[in-house]
């Protein structure tokens, strides 16, 4: 048992952040409630409240709580050496990506709702979160590329980001749109989440070199 109020409070919240994570894996973000999170943790729905104001909040931080995790994988290639090969490079961040579905799939849902309904301090600290992936990213292109102007690092950053938020659902096509793409005569092909998270990396980054 955790000592210390700090400490508890944390531990809390963590226990509810993964009795939400555990429900989105079978169920939609619209049909999760608090009551339901709170079915499957030692909690109520009023004591929720006293650690999340919203269950976009619980959300926003698991959202932080991948983003966190992501960053650590990317600061240890940033720590290492980092190599120029765009296929190589490209493989070893989609190997990252590869172990953060939720975050993916979290990237793919609606961002607005998550923020707008969260405090602002909540969404202050998922910025932050935010910000250091970002930076990190910044510091293995600038070590692979380091021809690269910080304009075009920007772009680059801004470009890769945007592909982050596409994948999940190319990967994760439900019987549904299967069914509806059938009927309507599109060709659906089948990707893993690392098949097509390296295969966009590879063209961003061999896009660099030309």
């Amino acid at each position: 048992m955790p000592k210390g109020s700090a400490e508890l409070t944390a531990a809390r919240r963590e226990e509810i952040m993964d009795a939400c994570e555990s429900l989105y894996r079978t169920m939609n973000f619209k049909d999760i409630t608090l009551k339901e999170i709170g079915k499957v943790t030692s909690f109520t729905r009023t004591s929720i409240y006293n650690y999340f104001q919203s269950k976009e909040e619980i959300f926003l931080a698991l959202f932080e709580r991948e983003y966190r995790e992501w960053t650590a994988d990317l600061e240890r290639i940033a720590a290492a050496s980092v190599t120029s090969d765009p296929d190589q490079l490209a493989s070893e961040i989609a190997d990252t990506l590869s172990r953060r579905e939720l975050m993916l799939r979290l990237l793919s849902a609606n961002l607005y709702d998550l923020q707008d309904n969260s405090r602002m301090e909540r969404l202050i600290e998922f910025k932050q979160t935010y910000l250091n992936s970002t930076a990190a990213m910044d510091r293995i292109l600038a070590a692979g590329y380091p021809s690269l102007s910080d304009t075009d690092r920007r772009k680059t950053l801004l470009t890769l980001y945007e592909f982050l938020h596409g994948i999940y659902p190319y990967a994760y096509a439900t019987s549904k749109q299967k069914e509806a793409m059938d009927a309507a005569g599109v060709t659906y092909e089948e990707y893993t989440l690392k098949e097509l998270a390296y295969e966009g990396m590879r063209r961003i980054f061999r896009s660099i070199d030309r």
